[in-house]
């Protein structure tokens, strides 16, 4: 939101730019008329003609309707409507009017096409009348627009032409080509099918007859006589196979009955008892259940009189006699139903024997057949193949026949063609639309390209993050006041220059403003980390030029010697000495002199009259090349240390730290550096990149102030919860903000 907030109004301008660019095609552009006509592909005209596909349903549908759109935009198809619209002779067809747009886009083209590689389109043999066509046709082609009406069977035929009754007729005209097309399409594929059919009938009609009669000449010859659609020995040969399973099921049954009661048997007459109950439930064994359930019952009646009156009772031992005699008797029923099922297992495996010898012997007749009934099988499957295959082609040459009768295209016109009352383009509201939606992305993107090249300092956090140092504060782009930088200060003993805002009273002449309001906190900082020093050197530097450090300099020693402090400012940009040209100061000495000739710097010292503010000025030396030295030099440092002992602040602008090395040259005599970055101007990374190189005068860095700033912009760069974002509500508190235009010294 911060983001969009820095960028509305270059999104709001792009938008409104692309806005009127929509508006100007709007009026520019030619209007163009549709007319269209809907086509419905119909299946059930043609049921009574076609026979249904073996492709699925869907596959069957989509593969049809793109074969009748490809048709629809066929260059065949145009070529039809254009003669039969006489649309080669139409002037106002062939050489429609063109918008401006249109003629950019085609002159353009042509500008390309004569760079271009293409080779001249094959007209050998054609007319100039069938050029003219052809020419017409792919006009026609670039103007219509078939599509397909969602999932429906129903394709949208639509030309668009800047003559209302021209697309309302052509339009009509493909509707009423296509539908002919199709009826001529299925009459000529009919037809030929038709005769291809019945040639190849006559062929197939002989081959079958001769396959035939081979056929049966071969099984008169080798006997092979057939009795209900098979050979006698054949039926008879299956017949005997059929028997022979039965019979082999019949024995396996027969042995394992066999097998079960002879185990049962061979467990002795207890175990048989005991077994009895696998084989009660088998038919013919009812005796035996029978006697089994009456032991159970004598069994039980035992335990209950041994268990009331012991094993020696008369009715116990009745009981067991008893018992024994039914055992007995279950076990001899076992011993007949054994004998049983061995002699029915001994007939099933004579009978299987008997039939296994009957199907050796009918194998061996049928043997000697095998080899002629090979070869007439191939006969056969050789006759009923040319048989079938007479009968397809009888068949589809039968309904191609009726075909040619049929007048039916599988296609209807349920919306026809009409001339067209309104334009459709351009469309005015998507064109306004679009124009405005395309101008607010390309506002984005200008936005996001501002964003991503915003590398300069903008709030406190930034400088506190980034350079690690204390930040100052803000000083408000100064505007309004022509003339302000170059007023001549009032000295002692001069007389009063004319009333106009002078670069050193804008903060003493706007006590309440922001501008003072920084600065005084520039000298609580200086205080702060210089506790102790009786007089203090303060340097204010800049990366770069025109940063406005000049100005700083200027109204905070202004300030300081408005408060009663003994101050000294000294111009210490020899090779640009703005402060001196900004105060207009005339005079033939200065601080080279001083430094330099051994002069005494209390003679080139100038007093301001109301602050009583006293500035050491520098007078411009072309011949000046090592200035460096100078500011570092014996006499540089003896005029410091005298100036030590009468005045508490000495304020020196130097020049920046990018283009020369003045500033690190003087950093020794310096207690502190104030240093000055225009705001939304100085790269972050430079500055960082600067003080991490210059050694001397990181570590005396008080801190930095943001010069230049625009006010009204600066909530735009702030987060929520950060000073910068409440500017507005502390603006009460800042009163008399002083206008001039700012400083580029």
């Amino acid at each position: 939101m911060t983001i969009a907030r820095r960028q509305a109004r270059t999104v709001a301008i792009t938008a409104a730019v692309g806005l009127l660019l929509g508006l100007i095609y709007i009026i520019a552009a030619k209007p163009g008329y549709t007319a269209a006509t809907s086509i419905l592909l119909d299946d059930n005209l043609g049921k009574f003609a076609d026979e249904p596909s073996p492709a699925p349903a869907n596959m069957q549908t989509d593969t049809t309707i793109l074969s009748q759109i490809a048709i629809l935009k066929s260059a065949e198809l145009a070529e039809k409507v254009v003669r039969k619209e006489k649309l080669d002779e139409n002037d106002g067809f062939m050489n429609p009017p063109r918008s401006i747009f249109a003629t950019a886009i085609s002159t353009m083209r042509s500008i390309v096409g004569l760079f271009g590689s293409s080779k001249p389109a094959n007209t050998d043999g054609l007319s100039a009348a069938d050029l003219k066509v052809e020419y017409a046709a792919s006009l026609l082609q670039s103007n219509v627009d078939v599509q397909r009406q969602g999932r429906s069977f129903v394709i949208d035929l639509t030309y668009t032409s800047d003559d209302a009754e021209l697309a309302g007729r052509i339009a009509k005209a493909y509707a009423d080509v296509y539908l002919s097309d199709q009826l001529d399409a299925n009459f000529d594929a009919t037809q030929r099918a038709t005769v291809w059919l019945q040639g190849r009938l006559n062929e197939l009609k002989e081959s079958s007859q001769a396959a035939a009669l081979e056929t049966e000449r071969f099984r008169a010859a080798n006997g092979l006589t057939a009795a209900k659609g098979a050979l006698v020995s054949e039926q008879q040969l299956s017949d005997i196979n059929s028997q022979l399973i039965l019979a082999q099921a019949d024995t396996a049954r027969a042995r394992a009955l066999y097998n079960q009661y002879k185990s049962i048997l061979a467990s002795g007459p207890e175990g048989a008892v005991n077994n009895a109950a696998v084989v009660s439930d088998q038919s013919g064994t009812s005796v035996i259940g029978t006697l089994r359930a009456r032991y159970l019952t004598i069994t039980k009646r035992e335990q209950e009189i041994v268990s009331r009156f012991g094993q020696d009772h008369p009715q116990a031992v009745s009981l067991r006699t008893e018992e024994q005699d039914v055992s007995r008797q279950i076990f001899q029923e076992l011993q007949q139903i054994t004998e049983s099922y061995r002699n029915q297992y001994e007939a099933a495996q004579s009978r299987e024997t008997s039939l296994r010898e009957g199907l050796d012997s009918a194998t061996g007749k049928t043997s000697t057949a095998n080899e002629a009934l090979v070869h007439l099988r191939d006969l056969e499957q050789n006759a009923q193949a040319l048989t079938n295959l007479y009968q397809t082609y009888l068949g589809r040459y039968q309904e191609a026949s009726q075909q040619q009768s049929f007048p039916i295209a599988k296609a209807r016109v349920i919306s026809v063609a009409s001339t067209p009352t309104d334009p459709s383009s351009p469309k005015k509201k998507l064109a306004l639309a679009a124009s405005l939606l395309l101008g607010l992305f390309a506002g984005a993107g200008i936005g996001a390209w501002r964003e991503y090249r915003e590398r300069f300092f903008r709030v406190g956090e930034d400088v506190r993050t980034l350079l690690g140092v204390k930040f100052l504060g803000f000083v408000p782009k100064l505007e309004g006041i022509t003339e302000a930088k170059r007023a001549p200060v009032a000295l002692e003993g001069q007389a009063a220059p004319p009333a106009r805002t002078n670069i050193i009273r804008l903060a003493v002449d706007n006590p309440s403003s922001q501008f003072a309001e920084t600065l005084r906190n520039v000298k609580i900082a200086a205080d702060v980390v210089l506790q102790g020093k009786e007089s203090k050197v303060i340097g204010v530097v800049s990366v770069l030029p025109h940063e406005g450090k000049t100005t700083i300099a200027a109204n905070f020693a202004g300030l300081l010697a408005a408060k009663g402090a003994k101050t000294l400012l000294i111009d210490g940009d020899l090779r640009n000495p703005g402060l001196s040209r900004a105060l207009s100061l005339s005079t033939q000495r200065g601080l080279v002199k001083a430094v330099m000739d051994g002069q005494p710097w209390q003679n080139s010292v100038k007093v301001e009259n109301k602050t009583k503010l006293a500035i050491i000025p520098t007078v411009l030396h072309r011949n000046l090349r090592h200035t460096s030295e100078i500011l570092s030099s014996p006499g540089m440092k003896k005029l410091l240390d005298e100036a030590r002992t009468v005045f508490d602040y000495i304020v020196i602008d130097l020049p920046p730290l990018g283009p020369v090395v003045d500033a690190k040259a003087f950093a020794p005599m310096a207690d502190g550096f104030v240093m000055v970055a225009e705001w939304g101007v100085t790269p972050r990374a430079l500055v960082k990149s600067v003080l991490q190189a210059e050694a001397e005068i990181a570590p005396k860095i008080l801190g930095l102030v943001l010069n230049k700033v625009d006010m009204k912009r600066l909530a735009k760069y702030s987060s929520y919860g950060s000073t910068e974002h409440f500017m507005e509500r502390y603006s009460s508190y800042y009163l008399d903000t002083p206008r001039m235009p700012p400083t580029k010294t």
